[in-house]
C-alpha cells in the first residue's frame, strides 16, 4: 500500500470516529447501535462495512470514548465523560480527529 493510501485511511478512522461520537453525542440518551451509526457515517460518504464501524467502535471504546453493549449482530455504543470532554474540546483522544472549535 502506498504512503498516500495509509494516510488517507488514517484519516478516514479518525474522521469516521469523530463522526461516531458527534453521533452519540447528539441522542438523548448518548446510544447508538452500529447499523443506524453505519447509516450516518454513508451520510459523510464514509461508506464502510459493519466490521469496518464495529473496528472503530471497538477503538473508542479501548480509548475510554465509549462503553459498548454487544446486542446479537449490532454493538450498541454510549458516549462516556472522556468522549464528552473531546467533542467539549476540553482534552484530545489520541487517533480521533478533534473537533472544530465552535462557529468556525
Amino acid at each position: 500500500m502506498s504512503e498516500l493510501a495509509t494516510d488517507f485511511a488514517r484519516i478516514m478512522r479518525e474522521e469516521g470516529r469523530l463522526i461516531i461520537l458527534k453521533a452519540l453525542g447528539e441522542q438523548l440518551n448518548e446510544s447508538l447501535n452500529s447499523s443506524i451509526i453505519e447509516h450516518v457515517l454513508g451520510t459523510f460518504a464514509i461508506n464502510m462495512e459493519r466490521p469496518w464501524v464495529h473496528q472503530q467502535i471497538e477503538y473508542l471504546e479501548m480509548m475510554g470514548a465509549v462503553t459498548v453493549v454487544n446486542a446479537g449482530t449490532v454493538k450498541i455504543a454510549t458516549l462516556t465523560e472522556l468522549g464528552r470532554r473531546h467533542l467539549d474540546r476540553l482534552g484530545a483522544i489520541e487517533g480521533v480527529k478533534r473537533p472544530s472549535r465552535p462557529g468556525i
